[in-house]
């Protein structure tokens, strides 16, 4: 609410000067001079006395006759054309605006939907996401004499996410979401629409985009859940403009789906590694790049739908700045800018994590190239093999110590811990492709494919101990066994 007691407004622009006004402007007001006859003043002061007179009672009468016109009009109900237009105009100034304003985009489609429309027409193909691991954690209890120092327990976690539905096949329903989602997932549920859980399967990953796409059995989804959920229409994210209004839909903090909107706040935007602070830069050639926004993404959101107002998905939610100075900045994946991707994810081997007795091993120690290890000695990105074990498929496949693992079954390598967890997936005895880099008699590397058949994994307790380290000592990793 405004206060205007004690205040001044002043518009400058509208303070008038006729002294400054052009020829053709108004004339400059005439003044009453002395008359040159001063009997005559008399005379002209009656006249102008009756005629003073005369003017008051025409005014006087016409704001009676006035008054009477607009009283007959009111008890009548009658409005001129203009006051209607007017009352129109103060009486539905809101919708007016929004009418005109919605005119141009209705014209291409956008704006033509209600949030609450879009979000009805979007909802059923939007599903949560939970994710139970086991993971090795300090044991906090030692360090008050309970057990051993430094020893760790296995314990449950559970996170949430979200997903979007893009297709099926002849067996499964394929959804896509992000790899942070899934990643580490020792079992994946998913809930529909209609608050249905069923168990899912991981069809492809791709971490360096941060996506991947998990299915669920056609068999076991029932026919009313088929008859509530729907395949989301994919829109084109290249089009989007600055200021276009879009709308987020996800799981949000795991309370199941809810709905924010916002605007485009920008588009071609990069993030740093650590996915917390945001590059200024928007030419980054060597970083994907993502739909900033200001609707609100929140935990649980990832993986979601940011959707225009057509209800096209446009971008996968991903993340968000979170910093006390910061504030309305959510960041999603372009749906052009990785169509390509997705339809390759969609199309892998669909793979749970395999038993015990069946986990596979290459048969190496090896340890992640860092980029200061990649700057300073010129050895690519990726697995290093700081060792082959005897008689292993590595060893078979013809992989040397100084080899750097590169690709796993097609999929990137940059770091050991994604070779770890691409393993889970990889029973002992199947046969996968490496692209590897090896030194040659130049010193040089030159990339080169080579098959290697998987055998069963051992304790890599003894293994881990007695491998050598690169000549790169620099980095700090201790090498295992894979």
């Amino acid at each position: 609410m405004f206060e205007y007691q004690n205040e001044h407004y002043e518009n400058r622009n509208q303070m008038y000067n006729y002294n400054g006004m052009p020829e053709n402007g108004p004339a400059e007001p005439h003044k009453l001079s002395a008359s040159p006859n001063p009997g005559h003043t008399g005379k002209k002061a009656r006249i102008l006395k009756k005629a003073g007179a005369i003017t008051l009672s025409a005014i006087l009468f016409g704001g009676v006759a006035a008054g009477s016109f607009q009283a007959v009009n009111y008890l009548t109900g009658y409005q001129t054309p203009a006051a209607e237009s007017a009352a129109a105009s103060a009486g539905n100034n809101t919708a007016s605006l929004l009418q005109t304003a919605s005119l141009p985009s209705t014209a291409d489609g956008k704006g033509s939907l209600d949030v609450s429309d879009i979000a009805q027409a979007v909802m059923p193909s939007i599903v949560s996401i939970t994710n139970k691991s086991v993971q090795e954690v300090q044991n906090y209890f030692s360090l008050f004499g309970y057990g051993y120092s430094g020893e760790t327990i296995p314990q449950e976690t559970e996170s949430r996410g979200s997903g979007i539905i893009i297709g099926k096949n002849d067996t499964e329903l394929l959804i896509v979401t992000n790899y942070h989602v899934i990643a580490d997932a020792d079992t994946l549920s998913v809930a529909f629409n209609d608050n249905q859980v069923y168990e899912a399967n991981t069809k492809g990953t791709d971490p360096d985009n941060d996506l991947a796409v998990i299915a669920v059995p056609l068999e076991s989804i029932s026919a009313d859940t088929m008859s509530q959920i729907a395949v989301a229409s994919i829109g084109d994210s290249d089009s989007l403009k600055v200021g276009e209004q879009v709308v987020a839909i996800g799981n949000a903090l795991g309370y199941g789906q809810s709905v924010t909107t916002g605007i485009v706040s920008a588009t071609n935007r990069t993030l740093n590694s650590n996915r917390n602070t945001a590059n200024t830069s928007e030419d980054s050639a060597d970083q994907p790049a993502y739909i900033q926004t200001d609707a609100a993404i929140n935990p649980g959101n990832s993986g979601g739908a940011l959707v225009n107002m057509k209800g096209e998905v446009i971008g996968i939610n991903s993340a968000k700045l979170a910093s006390t100075e910061v504030e309305g900045m959510g960041y999603a994946i372009p749906v052009s800018r990785v169509s390509d991707i997705i339809e390759k994810l969609m199309n892998e081997t669909t793979r749970s994590k395999v038993s015990e007795d069946q986990k596979s091993s290459i048969g190496i120690t090896g340890i992640t190239v860092t980029e200061s290890v990649n700057s300073v000695y010129g050895i690519p990105s990726g697995v290093y093999v700081a060792g082959v074990t005897e008689g292993s498929g590595a060893e078979k496949a013809g992989l040397r110590k100084g080899d750097v693992i590169t690709k796993f079954d097609g999929k990137n390598i940059t770091q050991i811990q994604e070779l770890t967890e691409l393993l889970q997936y990889y029973p002992a005895g199947e046969t996968v492709e490496l692209t590897i880099q090896t030194i040659g008699s130049d010193n040089a590397y030159t990339e080169k494919m080579v098959s290697v058949t998987l055998g069963h994994a051992v304790n890599s307790g003894s293994q881990s101990g007695s491998s050598e380290q690169p000549e790169t000592n620099a980095q700090k990793d201790m090498s295992a066994f894979y």
